[in-house]
């Protein structure tokens, strides 16, 4: 079963708390960061982007990188940018976007689960991405940004919630992508203790939805601290690291979308021949199309969208990766008529998020800069689940998550 901890979370004074939270790190790059930060010192982009404060050009993975990080989070703790709990608690992080709320438990998981695999992900990690995170948390000894599980609905936790959500909360603010953050505490020991308890007792796994780099790394580091202490005895803060747990039910997966540079030397009109072979293809005209079901897809070719819906014979929906569409996709168009075999390391094809809506897919195309267009029906929770559950893998960008979480707003120290 799973392990919730509550903690003596570091967060903002409520009057600096919009100036300090930021996006997370792998949301922008450098210059977007260096941007974001300008007339902001207290960003807290200073510490999960320092670089921001280096030369440009510096090498992101360099010693001084890591090292100002830390120095950046000394100087926002010193100056009361942020304060530690006085006791363990945990909290309640909701976000609003599109007139929907998620309300997540934010806490502490296992160092454990996840070596022990309570902890359920679907994607693969690369190892220089995870050093990255890894050294981030050694030098700064701190789980800087939470990472971002589901788990499986349950009637007492969703009741303390509902509880808590009533007072009023201690942060509330809507940034500038009109996203709404809003942020309570749970401090009643009855309520903390239940939690716990419902964690221990009722939920066998939590799941990774975003973030599977910052989890592997916060699992590993505390791993690395537990065999480097001889005098280790479990209960210390660095077996636990800083996650927030939606119920599977709130969270929705956006499209995650492809574009293609070119046609593999293929006419357009050979290339709707290909596809003939797996999908039903209808021609839609100049009017934005968007799949309304799995195993249709949105295609934009030559100023047109095009509705592309496999064939039966094209998928397997009793094996949880064949059915996927993404899947479809790669195995009736990507591979056998673009020739485009890896889509980790192919530089022909690029990933759009949903959030961005088919007006770019469009726009990519019309410019010259892509030279076809996928849209794709997104996946569900229950199909990510069901590939954890079977200890399977998701295909490289099958699942985009939004609204991202807000960094800052409590961070979790491996000292205390």
């Amino acid at each position: 079963m799973a392990v919730m901890k509550p903690f003596k979370g570091y967060r903002p004074p409520v009057e600096y708390v919009k100036e300090v939270a930021s996006r997370p790190y792998d949301v922008l790059n450098s210059d977007e960061a260096r941007t974001e930060v300008e007339g902001n010192p207290h960003s807290f982009l200073h510490v999960v982007k320092p670089e921001v404060d280096l030369d440009q050009g510096v090498d992101l993975h360099s010693p001084q990188v890591y090292a100002k990080a830390r120095v950046n989070l000394e100087k926002l703790i010193e100056q009361g940018f942020f304060v530690q709990e006085e006791k363990d608690v945990f909290y309640v992080y909701a976000q609003t976007m599109f007139g929907k709320t998620q309300y997540g438990v934010v806490g502490c998981s296992s160092v454990d689960d996840y070596m022990n695999e309570v902890i359920k992900k679907h994607e693969l990690t690369r190892p220089d991405k995870e050093e990255d995170r890894m050294n981030h948390i050694r030098v700064t000894n701190f789980n800087a940004e939470p990472v971002f599980f589901a788990y499986p609905d349950h009637d007492g936790i969703d009741r303390i919630v509902q509880k808590v959500i009533t007072e009023t909360p201690v942060y509330d603010f809507v940034t500038d992508d009109e996203v709404g953050h809003h942020f309570w505490i749970i401090d009643e020991k009855k309520d903390i203790a239940d939690i716990t308890r419902y964690f221990e007792q009722d939920i066998p796994n939590t799941y990774v939805a975003d973030g599977h780099h910052r989890t592997a790394a916060a699992a590993l580091v505390g791993n690395e601290k537990k065999k480097d202490n001889p005098g280790h005895k479990g209960n210390e803060e660095y077996n636990y690291f800083l996650s927030v747990n939606f119920p599977a039910s709130q969270l929705s997966i956006i499209d995650y979308n492809r574009v293609v540079t070119d046609l593999n030397d293929l006419t357009p009109k050979q290339f709707l021949g290909e596809l003939d072979k797996g999908f039903e293809v209808k021609q839609i005209g100049k009017e934005i199309f968007k799949p309304g079901e799995p195993h249709t897809f949105s295609m934009y070719l030559e100023g047109n969208w095009f509705s592309l819906k496999a064939k039966p014979s094209t998928y397997n929906d009793d094996d949880p990766i064949g059915c996927l569409d993404v899947t479809v996709l790669s195995e009736q168009v990507l591979g056998p008529v673009l020739n485009i075999t890896d889509l980790r390391k192919s530089n022909r094809i690029d990933f759009i998020g949903g959030i961005r809506g088919l007006e770019e897919l469009k726009r990519l195309v019309d410019q010259g800069q892509m030279e076809v267009a996928f849209a794709l029906y997104p996946v569900s929770m229950k199909q990510l689940m069901d590939i954890a559950d079977n200890d399977l893998i998701m295909p490289p960008k099958t699942t985009w998550f939004e609204p991202k979480l807000r960094s800052g707003l409590v961070i979790h120290s491996l000292d205390s």
